[in-house]
C-alpha cells in the first residue's frame, strides 16, 4: 500500500524538485521510504508502506531487466505468487519477491492483457521507453483511486493517487468545478467522473488509460456480471462460504501485522470469523451507549472468538475538531456521517497493525441494504396495474407533500426514476432552492445514474439497483472514505468482499436467494451462520451511525455550524438565509435536518481548506 505521483509532458526545468514536493504531499500513503524516476518525457514519484517483501529490492519505481518498463504501483496483487511462476517459466528473472515486481514482468509478457490476470485492489502506472506509451490502470471496483488532469497552463499530463499532490505542480490550474456542487448535494459525495477540481478526472474502475503523445485513450477491460445460474440454497451457503475463505485467505498475505475491523453487523464479523486475527478494532460515541456504540457488541464478539479487542469512545468535540483534516485528506468534500468514526478507527488500528481487514461491499454484491426490499405495502400495491399507478403517481405530485403523497408518487415510477443509489440528501428541487443560479446548472442526478442504468436495462429491479450502487455509490462513496481515511493513518485497509471470484458467484445468486421476505442479503447470512452465533449472523444493518443530528441540537455546535453559514464566502454558492432557517428549524426540534445541514457544511469547511487556506 502505497501512493504514486508523476507527470508527462512537463516542460518545467525543475522535475526532482517539484516531484519530490508532490510526493511530500502524500507522505502518509507511504512513510516508509520514497523514490523518483524522470527522464525527458516522464517523471514518477513513490511513497511506500511497506507490506510484502520488505526489502529495498521491492522498493519502487520498479523495473524490468533492461529498465525499458518502470512502474509505479499502489495496492496488493493477491494472487502474484501464481502469476510470478508463470513468468518465471517464460524466462522472467526477478529481483524481489514483491506484487510489484508480477505486474512490470507480466506488462512486458502480456501488455494491457496483463489486467486479465490479476486479483487484488490497484492503481498503477507504467512507463513504457520502447513505444514511448504512458499505461494508468485501476481495479475492478475501484477500491484504490487514480486521478489525472490535463488543466495545467502548458498541457502537462498530471495523474496520481491523490488530487492535492496536482497542487504542488506549478503549471497545474486550481478551479472550482462549479458543476459538481448540484449533484454532491444530493448524493452526499462527488458523483461525476469529473471531480471538484476542474478538470480533474477520475479514472473509472475497470478501465485502464493509454497516454501517448498529448492523447488519451481510455477502455474497459472488467465490468461486473448478473447471471443468475439455478441452484439450492445449501449450495449456494457452501459457494459462499468456500469462496470467502479463499479470498480472506488471500487477502491476509503480509509480512506485517494484520487485524481487522469489527462493529456489531455481519459483514465484518464474518470477516472477522474467518480471518481469526489477533486484534480487532472498534469505535463508538460517548453518551450513546446501545443507539451510536456498538463496541460492547464487537467486544463480546471478540472474547467469543477468543480475539484482543481494542475500542474507543469519541465524542463530538473531536469529530467538529478533525472534520477539516478529514476533508484534506478526503481531497474532495465527502458528507457520509461514516467518515468520522472511519477517521478515529483508523487511528486506533494504526497504532497496533499497519494492515485491517474490512467488511465493505457485501451489502452491495450481496444486497444487504434495505433500499433493495419492498415493503408489504409496495407489494400489495403494485398488483394495481402500472398505467394506474402511473396516472395515480402524476396526480399526487400536484398534491401537498407527505408520506401518502411520497408512497403514491413512487408506486408509480420505474426503478430507473426512484432509485439514485444508497444516499439522497436533497432533492433536485431542494437543492436548487438553497443554492445561488450561477451553480443551478449542475448535472442531473438521474442522467448520472442512467448511464448506469442503461448497460442493465433488462434486469430485474433488484440486480438494476445493486449494479448502480457498485457502479456509483462503492466507488465514489464507500470505497473513497476506506481509502482516505485508513490512508490518513498509514494503514492499508483490505476488503475481501470485493474481489473479483466473489463477484463472479455472487452475480450467479438467484434474486430470491439475495432479498426475500425474510431478509435482505439472505443467503450470505445464511452462510454466516456456519462461522457465526446466530444472532451476530441475524444482526439487521445498522451502518456506522453517528449523532450529528443531537449535536446540532446543541448551542455549541449550531452556533459553531451558524457562524460558518453566515460567513461572507458562502453567500457565492447558497442562499444563506435559507441555510440559516433550516438550521433554526433543526435546533428548535421542529424538523430534522441534519443530514442536509451536514452536507452544506462539510462542502464549506472542505472549501475553506482547498481553496482559502491553501
Amino acid at each position: 500500500m502505497c501512493g504514486f505521483v508523476g507527470f508527462a509532458n512537463s516542460n518545467v526545468t525543475n522535475k526532482e524538485q517539484i516531484i519530490q514536493a508532490m510526493m511530500e504531499a502524500i507522505r502518509h500513503r507511504g512513510p516508509d521510504s520514497g523514490d523518483y524516476f524522470t527522464d525527458k518525457q516522464v517523471t514518477f514519484g513513490f511513497r511506500r508502506l511497506s507490506i510484502i517483501d520488505l526489502t529495498d529490492e521491492a522498493s519502487q519505481p520498479m523495473y524490468n531487466e533492461d529498465k525499458s518498463i518502470v512502474l509505479v504501483f499502489n495496492g496488493e496483487i493477491y494472487n502474484f505468487q501464481e502469476i510470478r511462476q508463470q513468468l518465471i517459466e517464460k524466462g522472467h528473472v526477478f529481483k524481489s519477491h514483491s506484487d510489484s515486481e508480477v505486474i512490470v514482468h507480466g506488462y512486458e509478457e502480456f501488455g494491457p492483457d496483463i489486467l486479465q490476470k490479476l486479483r487484488g485492489m490497484f492503481a498503477f502506472a507504467i512507463w513504457d521507453k520502447n513505444t514511448e506509451s504512458l499505461l494508468l490502470a485501476r481495479d475492478h471496483f475501484g477500491i484504490k483511486p487514480l486521478y489525472y488532469t490535463q488543466n495545467t497552463t502548458d498541457q502537462s499530463f498530471l495523474f496520481g493517487s491523490e488530487i492535492k499532490t496536482f497542487l504542488q505542480h506549478p503549471s497545474f490550474q486550481k478551479e472550482l468545478n462549479r458543476d459538481a456542487l448540484k449533484p454532491y448535494l444530493t448524493f452526499q459525495y462527488s458523483g461525476m467522473d469529473e471531480t471538484f477540481f476542474q478538470g480533474v478526472y477520475k479514472l473509472k474502475p475497470g478501465h485502464y488509460m493509454l497516454y501517448k503523445n498529448g492523447t488519451i485513450e481510455i477502455k474497459q477491460y472488467w465490468d461486473i456480471a448478473f447471471n443468475e445460474q439455478a441452484g439450492t440454497e445449501e449450495e449456494y451457503i457452501k459457494r459462499i462460504n468456500n469462496t470467502m475463505q479463499e479470498s480472506v485467505e488471500y487477502h491476509k498475505i503480509s509480512d506485517v501485522k494484520v487485524g481487522s475491523f469489527l462493529s456489531g453487523g455481519v459483514d465484518s464479523s464474518y470477516i472477522t470469523a474467518l480471518l481469526q486475527p489477533n486484534k480487532t478494532f472498534s469505535v463508538g460515541f460517548k453518551d450513546y451507549e446501545g443507539i451510536f456504540n456498538e463496541t460492547n457488541i464487537a467486544q463480546e464478539l471478540s472474547e467469543k472468538l477468543n480475539i484482543e479487542n481494542h475500542r474507543e469512545l469519541i465524542n463530538a468535540d473531536q469529530c467538529f475538531e478533525k472534520l477539516p483534516e478529514i476533508q484534506y485528506y478526503m481531497d474532495e468534500p465527502q458528507a457520509n456521517l461514516s467518515s468520522v468514526p472511519l477517521y478515529f478507527l483508523s487511528q486506533l488500528a494504526s497504532k497496533h497493525v499497519t494492515v485491517v481487514l474490512s467488511g465493505e461491499g457485501a451489502d452491495e454484491i450481496f444486497a444487504g441494504y434495505d433500499w433493495y426490499r419492498k415493503s408489504k405495502k409496495l407489494v400489495k400495491y403494485e398488483k394495481i396495474p402500472f398505467a394506474i399507478r402511473r396516472f395515480i403517481s402524476k396526480s399526487s405530485k400536484l398534491l401537498p407533500k407527505n408520506k401518502l403523497t411520497s408512497f403514491l408518487v413512487k408506486g408509480g415510477q420505474t426503478i430507473e426514476e426512484k432509485f439514485i443509489g444508497q444516499a439522497i440528501i436533497f432533492e433536485e428541487s431542494e437543492a436548487n432552492d438553497v443554492l445561488t443560479e450561477r451553480y443551478q446548472a449542475g448535472p442531473s442526478v438521474f442522467n448520472i445514474t442512467n448511464t448506469h442504468y442503461r448497460k442493465v436495462k433488462d434486469k430485474d429491479e433488484l440486480t438494476k439497483m445493486q449494479y448502480l450502487d457498485l457502479k456509483q455509490w462503492l466507488p465514489g462513496d464507500i470505497l473513497l472514505k476506506a481509502d482516505k481515511m485508513s490512508m490518513a493513518h498509514s494503514i492499508e485497509l483490505r476488503v475481501p468482499f470485493l474481489d473479483k471470484k466473489v463477484m463472479e458467484m455472487a452475480g450467479e445468486i438467484p434474486s430470491h436467494l439475495r432479498v426475500n421476505e425474510k431478509d435482505t442479503k439472505y443467503v450470505l447470512r445464511k452462510a454466516s451462520e456456519k462461522v457465526l452465533p446466530e444472532e451476530w449472523a441475524n444482526r439487521k444493518k445498522v451502518g456506522f451511525p453517528v449523532p450529528v443530528r443531537h449535536w446540532l441540537k446543541e448551542d455549541k455546535y449550531y452556533n459553531l455550524v451558524k457562524e460558518m453559514f453566515q460567513r461572507d464566502f458562502v453567500k457565492e454558492f447558497f442562499n444563506t438565509t435559507k441555510l440559516v432557517e433550516m438550521l433554526d428549524e433543526h435546533h428548535e426540534g421542529k424538523h430534522n435536518h441534519a443530514r442536509k445541514i451536514w452536507t452544506v457544511y462539510v462542502f464549506l469547511v472542505w472549501y475553506q481548506k482547498y481553496f482559502i487556506e491553501l
